[in-house]
C-alpha cells in the first residue's frame, strides 16, 4: 500500500503559476497527475515514469511541467500560464507499472492521493 498526499493547490489568475507537490509513502515506477472539473469526466494531465520519461495532454503541453524525485519518492507538477478551464480537482496517482510498457497505457492507476484544488479565475 502506497499513501499519497499532495500539497499546493489554491486560486489564482489566468496567466498566474502554481506547483503542485505529492508525497508517496513507497517507491513506484509510474506516477501520475489527473484532474476532474465538475460536471466532467476525469482525465489524465501527466504521467512520468522513474526513468523520468513524461507524458502530457495536449491541452498542457508547453505549461505544465511534471517531475520526479525518486530519492524522496515525490511527485511535482509546475503550472504555468494558467486558464479558466485548468481549474479542477487535481489527484496525484501512483501505480508499479507493466513491464515494457509506457505509464501513460495504464487503464488505471492503483493508489490515488485525496485530491488539490486548483482555480484559476479570468
Amino acid at each position: 500500500q502506497v499513501r499519497l498526499v499532495e500539497h499546493g493547490g489554491g486560486s489564482v489568475q489566468a496567466g498566474g503559476s502554481l506547483r503542485l507537490s505529492c508525497a508517496a509513502s513507497g517507491y513506484t515506477y509510474c506516477m501520475g497527475w489527473f484532474r476532474q472539473a465538475p460536471g466532467k469526466e476525469r482525465e489524465a494531465v501527466a504521467h512520468i515514469d522513474s526513468d523520468g520519461r513524461a507524458t502530457y495532454i495536449d491541452s498542457v503541453k508547453g505549461r505544465f511541467t511534471v517531475s520526479k524525485d525518486n530519492a524522496k519518492n515525490t511527485l511535482y507538477l509546475h503550472l504555468n500560464s494558467l486558464k479558466p478551464e485548468d481549474t479542477a480537482m487535481y489527484y496525484c496517482a501512483a501505480d508499479p507499472g507493466i513491464y515494457g510498457q509506457g505509464c501513460q497505457t495504464l487503464l488505471t492507476y492503483t493508489y490515488w492521493g485525496q485530491g488539490t484544488q486548483v482555480t484559476v479565475s479570468s
